[in-house]
Parts: structure tokens; sequence; C-alpha cells
């Protein structure tokens, strides 16, 4: 089934931008007809844009819903500051909170993607106030923790993160900027393109790596129009400020231990989507995730699907999207529409 996706250039977007703390944010604003039942917004992660969700944009305005798509710190038109304690979840979410203010004086829906996710799950933590219900796609929620780690403790704990060794020391940065086509391979590479003999940009175990990267072919999950699209925006800033969100674990540790609660559970509906073929983020991640949620979690599974869920299991992602707002809006959505 084709799903109608946003382009670059797209007229059904607006391209909003705002200062906030001091930077530059840049966000797509898509608008129903009518009066909107509610705001949603959409927050990427790592190495994505607010155009990764392309796919669920004209759906949810289908949905009557008002649709709210930054590029975050660091990425696209949004700035990008060298120095990576700018990047905390404590700073960033704040700055998030001011957008959705300046937007809507209603409670949103929160919807977040890999790093994205994890920045969800914090908002809605530091800002429950401005949040109706909330869902991740691949990122189960991560409870702060009084018990301080490093990335390489962290690595040593979970295999699944090695990658993040590289991601965190420049390593990555510095293999892409070697070369224009090699922002163009990561790009591919990121998002399944192979070399020709079936060999990855990226591996879990390893980050970029470097001996495949200049062989690597058109990605199966975009056209060539949106790889030119990803590459112009990743072209502004490099990977310096997206890496950045790498560096901030023993920062992000310090903010949060007044979150740090055994007892905590989100007071809002909230749904994670998990993929099945994800080797980053293994569904075993998701175990034993209810118990956070006081108003109940709808966890789902996506099959034969790999991390880019939204992209990949497009019209999956969305219905279990909409059947979850549906939940939680009822009566209020039957009416407008």
């Amino acid at each position: 089934m084709v799903v109608d996706a946003l382009t670059p250039n797209d007229p059904r977007v607006e391209h909003k931008f705002t200062e906030v703390a001091g930077f530059k944010y840049h966000y797509m604003l898509a608008k129903p007809n009518g009066k909107p039942t509610a705001t949603i917004f959409l927050i990427h992660g790592w190495p994505d844009l607010g155009m990764g969700w392309r796919n669920q944009v004209p759906y949810l305005l289908s949905l009557n819903l008002q649709v709210v798509v930054p590029d975050m710190l660091g990425y696209g038109q949004t700035d990008a500051p060298d120095s990576y304690e700018e990047y905390t979840m404590k700073k960033m979410t704040a700055h998030m909170a001011q957008i959705i203010k300046q937007v809507t004086d209603q409670p949103i829906i929160l919807g977040g993607h890999d790093w994205g996710a994890l920045f969800v799950w914090r908002l809605a933590q530091y800002y429950p106030e401005l949040i109706r219900c909330v869902f991740t796609v691949c990122v189960p929620y991560l409870p702060p923790s009084s018990v301080k780690m490093s990335i390489p403790e962290l690595v040593e704990k979970m295999p699944n993160f090695r990658y993040q060794l590289q991601l965190s020391s420049g390593g990555a940065e510095e293999i892409v900027a070697k070369s224009p086509e090699r922002l163009r391979a990561f790009i591919n590479g990121a998002y399944g393109g192979v070399t020709p003999e079936g060999k990855h940009a990226f591996t879990v175990d390893v980050g970029v790596r470097e001996e495949n990267i200049d062989s690597i072919g058109q990605s199966p999950l975009m056209t060539k129009e949106m790889t030119d699209f990803y590459v112009e925006q990743f072209s502004r800033h490099g990977l310096r400020g997206p890496c950045n969100w790498y560096r901030t674990r023993e920062l992000n540790s310090a903010d949060e231990e007044v979150l740090v609660d055994p007892n905590f559970q989100f007071s809002m509906p909230a749904m994670l989507l998990m993929a099945d073929k994800d080797a980053a983020l293994p569904t075993w991640m998701a175990a034993g995730q209810e118990k956070y949620f006081a108003a109940g979690l709808k966890l789902e599974t996506l099959t034969d699907c790999s991390h880019w869920a939204m992209i990949q299991k497009p019209v999956e992602v969305n219905n279990h999207i909409g059947d979850f707002v549906k939940s939680v809006y009822g009566e209020e959505l039957k009416a407008a529409l």
C-alpha cells in the first residue's frame, strides 16, 4: 500500500522558526481544515530529521490533528551548538516546553522515535501538565537511576549499545567528514544501504564502518530525492551536533537525580511500539514496562521491522497511532471527523 507522505517543500506544511534560550529552532507545522481536535508533536532521533515522520503527518492531518514536527537541536535548520553541555535532556525539554506553549494552550499528544523517544519520556516526566498522552517507537521508558554509569560501563552491561563508544568519542564524525561523498554514503548506509557485497555502513557493534562506507549504495527506504534532502540538511552542521546527544550521559544523570523514584508512574495514557528486528533496541528491553504507567500502557511489537519503523512499516505505525489517539480522545475525535 502506498502511503501519502510529505515531500521536501510540501505545500501542506508551514516552516516556522522560533528562538528559545538563545537558539533558533525550526519546525514544520501542518494544520487540518477547521479547528483541530488536538495538537501532536513528533520528535525524531539520530541521525534523522523532522522529515523522518513524513509518512505519519498526512495521516494525522486526516484525524483532524494539528501536527508539529521539529528539527531537534543539532539538526537541519535548527541551531547546532558545538558544546555538548547544551544537549542535556533538562535543557532541551525546557526548550520544547516553551515551543509547545507557543503553539497551543492545550495539553498535547507527544510521540518520539530513537533519541526522540527517550526525549519524550523525559519531557513527560519534567512537564506532565503539557502532555495528554505519549507514545514512542522502538524505545521503552528507561527510568533515571541513582547509579551513575559511564558509556563504557553501560556498554559492558548492554553490548547492543557498543556503537555509542564511537559516536560519543568523535570517531563517527571524523570518518564521515573526510569527503562530501561520505555524507551521502553515511545517510544511505544509516537507512539500510549496503555495499555490492551486502556489507553495512553502520553496525551496532562498531558504529560507522569506514572500510565499507565508500561503496555503499542507495538506501532501500529512501528515494534519491529524499536522500538529497537529508544530505542537504546534514551538510549545514555535519554530525557534531547530532553526536553531542551521546556525550551527555553523566550530565543527564546529575540533572535527573530529582526524578529518581522507585515508585514513579506516568499519569497519562501511553503506547510503546517495539520492532522485532531492531538490533540496537531489542524487544526484550520492553519487559516489565507496564509497572511505570498508572493509566495503562499499550505495548505492541511490529513484526519483520527494523529500527526505521515509521518508513519501513508506515501503515502499521499509522494504524497503531490512530487507534491509540482514538482511545484517548474518543468522542472528541469522532465529532470532529
